[in-house]
């Protein structure tokens, strides 16, 4: 076997009163591939040490669920190159505000380590440290908002579970953290080391970056605007049915035209594609709750056949709707 000589130090900064599954899920997926090396070729030539990281002189950091947990020391004291640096979420993001030090800390390790990265609300930490100016970013959706009123040189994306932009790479709420954290390791060591992981520990390899982190009536529920808010609802109650922009705008007394116009203007997203991702959401739902077979479901949700569905399902999930429900079935 060939000696594995280079250390990739893993660390992960744990402010206090942060999110546990933050800190533990990633440092989870990381100790697992550890202990899982044996599995790996010859041609692997590091391994993996993973460190949670203070934010203050006391090792001992509180979590916000109560409980506290043991750190490796003060990130001051680090001694060692860290190759991955990734920075745990807050529930709380009025309490993002890291002393100056802390900050600069950040802005100065973004510059030097391989990868740097958040969980959660710890992107509102990368945002203050300035790593996410003019990057692609996300982070919780209910906090996407915030972060882009915050900092308006980060160009927040609400959908993702992860995103990466050069050596930086935001995730969204809590268990999106070990996602990430799984297609950290794929690029590391390949995807069928990866998959094992997941297999391990009981987790879908991979939830796609791209996918969204909740349901499209849930993203485009506010609006104002009562005709578009009445044919959002007609919709789902008629996904089997061809729903064709004349349709909709028929249905809502209005020209195509003027319809297709106020629909964006509203929404941020074309019929079409409102549509698409509904049915999809849909299906995913049927897969998930029912026994019926995928023909069974691409009618009842408009999508025709099992084969546009499969075609779908891969644009829009990279995942076939089998694999969908191996993984997802309750």
């Amino acid at each position: 076997m060939k000696l594995r000589t280079e250390i990739r130090h893993i660390v992960i900064v744990a402010p206090s009163n942060s999110t546990l599954l933050d800190v533990a899920g990633p440092l989870d997926v990381f100790t697992k591939a550890i202990e899982n090396y044996n599995s790996i070729n010859d041609n692997i030539d590091f391994v993996y040490k993973t460190h949670v990281v203070s934010t203050t002189a006391n090792k001992l950091v509180s979590m916000s669920s109560g409980i506290s947990i043991m750190s490796d020391g003060f990130y001051k004291l680090i001694d060692y190159n860290i190759d991955t640096l990734i920075i745990a979420g807050l529930p709380k993001i009025q309490d993002y505000k890291m002393e100056n030090d802390l900050l600069k800390w950040i802005k100065e390790q973004s510059k030097i380590v391989r990868r740097i990265c958040s969980v959660c609300s710890g992107a509102f930490i990368l945002a203050e440290a300035d790593v996410l100016s003019g990057k692609n970013a996300t982070t919780h959706w209910k906090y996407c908002g915030t972060l882009s009123n915050m900092y308006p040189a980060v160009k927040v994306d609400i959908n993702p579970i992860f995103i990466k932009d050069g050596n930086v790479y935001t995730s969204a709420g809590v268990t999106a953290g070990m996602d990430l954290a799984l297609a950290l390791v794929e690029e590391d060591l390949g995807k069928s080391f990866a998959i094992e992981i997941a297999k391990d520990m009981v987790l879908f390899l991979k939830r796609p970056g791209n996918q969204s982190q909740y349901s499209t009536m849930l993203k485009y529920q506010n609006i104002d605007y009562k005709p578009i808010e009445k044919i959002k609802d007609w919709i789902s109650d008629h996904l089997t049915e061809e729903l064709t922009v004349e349709r909709l705008a028929k249905e809502s007394l209005m020209s195509p035209r003027n319809f297709a116009r106020i629909f964006v203007r509203e929404l941020k997203i074309t019929p079409a594609k409102y549509i698409e991702r509904l049915r999809i959401e849909t299906a995913c739902r049927f897969l998930e709750e029912t026994q019926l077979n995928i023909e069974e479901i691409a009618a009842i949700c408009g999508l025709k056949s099992s084969e546009n569905m499969r075609r779908l399902f891969f644009k829009s999930l990279e995942i076939n709707p089998s694999l969908y429900r191996s993984n997802f079935q309750r």
